[in-house]
């Protein structure tokens, strides 16, 4: 069956990304390219995510699969899918995105495969954690993320960052939701390849919701800390003394939009079960767009190459865990170190 894919949000940094490595490991693939411009050539296609009337463009190149790399807040994407039966995939969303579009999902009749990548980094963490937990019952996770920004970024994660840095949201412990802020909360972390010892501060990303609302984690927790002490150390001052409240969004964009030219992306999960710790090191040495996409491509290739039955999942449950393990693993930019 011949496949074509439309990466709507193509044009951006991701998108390019996505397109790039899946068309270098699948030539055979038809991929689109949609954006609000449209483009040059017969597979650049004009769709924009807040004009239904662009919609129709999905139907008459015959899509297979939307990968959705850029924010529809209306999820009127999701729904298009869902009403014509289109497998999706989607990769944006933050966490109150993803539990409004989860919702969404739940009253409707599901006939096409629906798949939630929006965990950190396309959404991979659980399915690492079920790899070196051995699937036994995980009592805790811990996600410590190292973000430098002279990482390329795109505009997408700034955006929310902005939107949301004075908005509290929750962590879990003991299955219940705690209320928290972001940069706040300092935990003293070790970080591998060379890091060393961080202050890391909370932080949201929907892994808070998926480990505790989808695989029953009671206790969860995501901390995060940028390359630069200095840079850590004044947005939890700023948090602290609540200047993000009386900031305007214009301005908190200006502090969190800055992009580099490229650097090394690195997470790191302590997981406890009824064996004890375990803790997986990840390092992509091309950045977070890099690792994001690759994530991508991987539930991209997962979805079309093994008969999933339609219905909505979220990303790592398409996968055997040690395959996703094996297949980010031999990945010639990214490098994972597993200890117990």
């Amino acid at each position: 069956m011949e496949q074509n894919i439309l990466i709507i949000g193509g044009n951006g940094l991701v998108g390019k990304t996505i397109a790039r490595i899946l068309q270098s490991r699948n030539p055979q693939f038809n991929i689109f390219i949609g954006g609000r411009k449209g483009g040059k050539t017969n597979k650049d296609l004009k769709i924009d995510v807040t004009d239904p009337g662009t919609f129709t463009t999905i139907s008459d190149h015959k899509i297979n699969l939307l990968i959705l790399s850029v924010n529809d807040k209306s999820d009127q994407i999701l729904q298009f899918a869902i009403k014509h039966h289109i497998d999706y995939l989607d990769i944006t969303k933050p966490t109150p995105d993803l539990v409004k579009a989860y919702d969404i999902t739940k009253r409707n009749e599901i006939n096409s495969r629906i798949v939630f990548s929006s965990g950190w980094m396309g959404g991979i963490v659980p399915g690492l954690v079920n790899a070196i937990s051995d699937n036994s019952d995980a009592e805790e996770v811990k996600l410590f993320v190292y973000y430098s920004v002279k990482d390329k970024a795109g505009e997408s994660s700034a955006h929310f960052m902005a939107e949301n840095v004075a908005v509290p949201f929750h962590r879990y412990q003991n299955d219940q939701p705690v209320s928290i802020r972001h940069f706040l909360d300092t935990e003293s972390y070790d970080f591998s390849f060379g890091i060393g010892k961080r202050s890391a501060y909370n932080f949201d990303v929907p892994d808070l919701y998926i480990f505790n609302k989808v695989e029953r984690v009671p206790d969860v927790s995501v901390k995060m800390t940028y390359n630069s002490k200095f840079i850590t150390w004044l947005l939890g001052s700023f948090q602290y003394l609540r200047i993000f409240n009386i900031l305007s969004l214009k301005e908190r964009k200006m502090i969190f939009g800055s992009s580099g030219n490229g650097d090394q992306s690195v997470f790191e999960i302590v997981v406890k079960d009824q064996e004890g710790y375990k803790k997986l090191s990840l390092q992509s040495t091309k950045g977070q767009a890099e690792l994001t996409a690759l994530s991508a491509v991987l539930h991209t290739e997962e979805l079309i190459r093994n008969p999933h039955r339609n219905k909505v999942y979220f990303s790592h449950q398409l996968h055997e865990s040690l395959a996703l393990l094996t297949q980010l693993n031999s990945y010639e930019t990214i490098n994972i170190k597993i200890t117990q």
